[in-house]
């Protein structure tokens, strides 16, 4: 659960007097269970229209305990179901209106990491749709420009289906390529990791392959689960040879 803080220093005492907070405060707030979010990424949520702080004579944003709990929303929708601004937007003034609504799915849906499924919380929707998002929504959730875009897609680090759309985990590979640039690492550097990636799944397509072609439809219907398997233990090799070789192990 997100802690609204009492108390601060400066400016962060005086909107905490008032009932109000600075961004800075909030994002204090909310890095607890969302250690990636930035004042750039809070301010980016306010120009798409899903939290309307109040501002002071000089500019200042004030947040209340209800923008920290919607901005918390927010991101939990994004992180665990990958779904685009304008469908959490819409979603979230649907409760506050006091509409029934479902929490609508485009992607993976994830535990909200207190042992509690997100689908609990919001409700379970009455059918899964595709994991697709657009052009648009991809930047938007990457905070990147179609300049950044592009030189990923010259690489190879991420491709649109053939309707022009991405699948969900094009997100989190974005995500993954941003957070890596703050360390200096550069799209180029990333080919290598890319061709791995390829001849995991390759080796992983030819395992599978037979089940694919199987005459006996609950076979072929198994390969999906197979894949599924044999790509998490992929992953989890992958990184356990990583550790390995740079002599560390991730919590």
């Amino acid at each position: 659960m997100l802690q609204t803080p009492s108390g601060g220093a400066g400016s962060g005492t005086a909107a905490a007097d008032s009932g109000l907070m600075s961004i800075g405060v909030v994002l204090n707030a909310l890095r607890d269970e969302f250690p990636e979010v930035t004042i750039s990424k809070i301010r980016f949520l306010e120009s798409e229209g899903l939290i309307e702080p109040q501002r002071t004579p000089s500019g200042y944003r004030k947040f209340s305990a209800h923008d920290v709990e919607r901005l918390g929303h927010v991101l939990r929708m994004q992180r665990d179901h990958y779904l685009p601004l304008k469908v959490i937007r819409e979603h979230l003034d649907a409760l506050e209106r006091g509409e029934p609504v479902r929490l609508p799915s485009v992607g993976r849906q994830r535990d909200s990491g207190e042992g509690e499924p997100l689908g609990d919380l919001f409700g379970e929707p009455e059918a899964p749709t595709a994991a697709r998002v657009g052009r648009a929504e991809l930047l938007a959730a990457a905070e990147i420009g179609e300049q950044e875009l592009e030189e990923w897609e010259s690489y190879g680090l991420i491709a649109p289906l053939p309707d022009g759309v991405y699948d969900a985990e094009a997100v989190t590979v974005a995500a993954l390529v941003v957070e890596l640039g703050r360390f200096g690492i550069e799209p180029r550097h990333l080919r290598a990791m890319k061709a791995a990636a390829e001849r995991d799944a390759g080796l992983v397509d030819q395992v599978v392959a037979p089940l694919r072609r199987h005459r006996n439809p609950q076979t072929r219907a198994h390969a999906e689960a197979r894949t599924k398997e044999l790509a998490g233990l992929t992953v989890k090799l992958h990184a356990a040879l990583v550790q390995t070789a740079l002599g560390v192990r991730l919590p």
